[in-house]
């Protein structure tokens, strides 16, 4: 049995941790080249050149602070997601680093989710085994790119990740999955720590290596996560409401870029964090507005999971309503990525 205090424990150090070591993954960072260089791309606007560790950070403190706190970590889901997001750290560092075409980036995002499912870690709403391994490669891919897409201001992604982070380690604990419960919280400290250098004005970027290593592992432990004794009817959207604010922003993107005539992977400001600011919230509002939502429409997921069946899928079918109208209205805002 997991305690509380033993959760609190792994989040101090993960935490500490990642504060400490985004120093050295920094100095290796820039020794590596892997460096985010202003104006050279119209959507990189920070001020200074910027050194992109944050993956070697993040994913190093979860290690370690796992690797302290218990041997039995590997056992179940935990050992295929965590393998899959040290696959994708390292991808990243490639893409950071000489900037791969995306059908590379996809390649590895898909070999990744292979390596959950070949460990037997997928959806199971079907009696069909290849619309289960079809769901969860939807599932993986799409959350790893939505945190990618999200990253696109100092802080944002961080703060989302640490958000959902708490959530899942709240319930996994109420669920009886130990081994979900310390990825959770040891993935909540590092973001914390991390966070520290992320935050605006930023010394450390996450870049490709942490955004969707971070992405995959929240998708891997909402796709592991099994709530007790509650009908599959009432829990299967909880992980979709979790991850709400990063799939949103994904949604918006894309929805944008192929109404417009662009590339899906063609970098712009047209993040909702952008279109926040293009109506008027300065930076520091635009952040903590999409991190709210996170928080709320975590509430809303796990307070609905004590409802009826039709009651939670009512809240459900509500909240996609107000964020398909949310997408239309942000998307006629602002065109190409433009400011009108």
């Amino acid at each position: 049995m997991v305690l509380f205090s033993d959760l609190f424990s792994i989040i101090l150090v993960a935490a500490l941790t990642s504060l400490l070591l985004a120093i050295p993954a920094a100095a290796v960072a820039k020794r590596l080249g892997l460096i985010d260089v202003p104006g050279s791309a119209a959507h990189k606007r920070h001020h200074s050149p910027t050194v992109m560790g944050g993956g070697i950070a993040l994913v190093g403190a979860m290690t370690i602070a796992l690797a302290i706190f218990s041997s039995k970590v590997l056992q179940g889901p935990v050992g295929p997601i965590i393998l899959g997001a040290l696959l994708l750290v390292g991808w990243g560092l490639w893409d950071d680093r000489f900037g791969i075409s995306p059908s590379w980036k996809l390649a590895g995002q898909f070999l990744a989710a292979g390596i959950v499912v070949a460990l037997g870690v997928h959806v199971r709403l079907s009696l069909l085994p290849w619309v289960n391994w079809a769901l969860t490669f939807i599932w993986l891919v799409g959350l790893t790119n939505a945190f990618n897409f999200v990253d696109s201001m100092d802080g944002l992604a961080l703060g989302i990740g640490a958000i959902a982070a708490a959530f899942f380690l709240l319930v996994t604990m109420d669920s009886h999955q130990s081994s979900l419960a310390w990825l959770s919280a040891s993935l909540l400290g590092a973001t914390i720590g991390l966070y520290y250098h992320n935050a605006a004005p930023a010394r450390l970027f996450l870049g490709d290596s942490g955004s969707q290593s971070l992405g995959f592992l929240l998708a891997g432990i909402a796709l592991a996560y099994n709530p007790v004794g509650l009908p599959q009817g009432v829990s299967w959207f909880t992980p979709i409401l979790v991850l709400g604010v990063p799939i949103f922003d994904m949604a918006l993107v894309v929805y944008s870029r192929v109404r417009s005539g662009r590339p899906i992977y063609q970098a712009a400001t047209d993040h909702t964090y952008h279109r926040l600011v293009a109506l008027g919230l300065d930076p520091t509002r635009s952040v903590l507005s999409m991190q709210m939502a996170a928080i709320l429409l975590g509430l809303i997921a796990f307070i609905t999971l004590r409802t009826s069946v039709l009651v939670a899928n009512a809240v459900f079918s509500g909240v996609v309503l107000l964020g398909v109208i949310a997408v239309l209205m942000l998307a006629h805002e602002r065109r190409d990525g433009q400011q009108r």
